[in-house]
């Protein structure tokens, strides 16, 4: 038994003829009799009652046509619903993005991608690059954004920044005045860093001891804008990236460039290798490749 056979009987019925129901089905009459003789020897009871040309339903068809009709009824439920899915009329996407990119590289990715595709669900979780890495691998999360670099072996990404992190000082600061400045000259300042569940927060501490000294850690905090605002208190140094660095008050805070070494701050959309992605989220991931893309590609041209 298989659904043709729920659909042929509620078309049998519906017309009370097998040509009628043939030709709705747009399948031979012999077929559509087969088919219904090979759900009677199944079941062991008739189904319909033949006066000739005219077909009618035995008890048993009565009861067969009731399930029938529902099963018929929910399979075209499924078929839509399904179309829908692979259509990206439906669907939900758990993206996690830490507050820096998600404020500067994702709020016009989202209004083009809610315009194009209105029935999808975008769930936004905003943590720090660590934690959307576990829950990524976790399968909490479809994807998500991360520093660089990611496990290869549990990941699929693709990268869309390419930048290094730059020194931000009061301007009262000793080096306030240059345009660049070694790590190790910062060895007695107290620093201003992103919590612990930042990727940057690990990263930065590691280059620090890398250069000679154990930096003096003043503030954490998850947020860049108030990391920022901290600097131009005079209350410490911090490291951000160029795109954000770009938009603070040059007269509130100096920003040097940072050498010796310079410290890469290169993000990437990462997915699991084994989990499966839903219709919803791969076209996710091939709309954002595309305009972060071009996105790259005009800042790369205006260099």
């Amino acid at each position: 038994m298989d659904i043709r056979h729920m659909q042929y009987v509620v078309e049998v019925a519906r017309f009370g003829s097998f040509t009628k129901a043939a030709e709705a089905l747009h399948i031979t009459q012999p077929t559509i009799s087969k088919m219904v003789k090979n759900l009677e020897d199944e079941l062991g009871v008739e189904v319909f009652i033949r006066h000739g040309k005219k077909v009618e339903l035995t008890d048993a068809g009565h009861v067969i046509m009731q399930h029938a009709q529902h099963i018929s009824n929910s399979f075209e439920n499924l078929t839509s619903e399904l179309n829908d899915l692979t259509h990206f009329r439906k669907g939900r996407i758990r993206i996690g993005l830490p507050p820096m990119a998600g404020a500067n590289f994702f709020p016009g990715v989202m209004s083009r991608f809610r315009e194009q595709y209105p029935g999808l669900i975008i769930q936004l979780v905003e943590d720090g690059s660590k934690k959307i890495e576990a829950q990524v691998a976790s399968g909490a999360l479809d994807m998500g954004v991360v520093l660089l670099p990611a496990n290869a072996q549990v990941f699929e990404s693709f990268p869309f920044v390419y930048e290094s992190l730059q020194l931000l000082v009061h301007p009262s600061h000793p080096l306030a005045g240059r345009k660049e400045a070694a790590l190790s000259e910062l060895s007695e300042d107290a620093f201003i860093l992103f919590r612990e569940d930042f990727a940057l927060h690990d990263r930065i501490i590691a280059e620090c001891i890398r250069a000679g000294f154990k930096p003096r850690v003043l503030y954490e905090s998850s947020q860049w804008d108030f990391i920022s605002e901290m600097v131009a208190a005079n209350l410490g140094v911090a490291m951000l990236p160029e795109t954000i660095c770009a938009t603070l008050d040059p007269e509130r805070v100096c920003v040097l460039s940072l050498v010796d070494p310079i410290i890469p701050w290169q993000l990437a959309m990462i997915w699991r290798k084994d989990g499966y992605l839903s219709f919803a989220a791969r076209e996710w991931i091939r709309f954002t490749k595309g305009m972060l893309a071009d996105r790259h590609n005009a800042a790369v041209d205006t260099r």
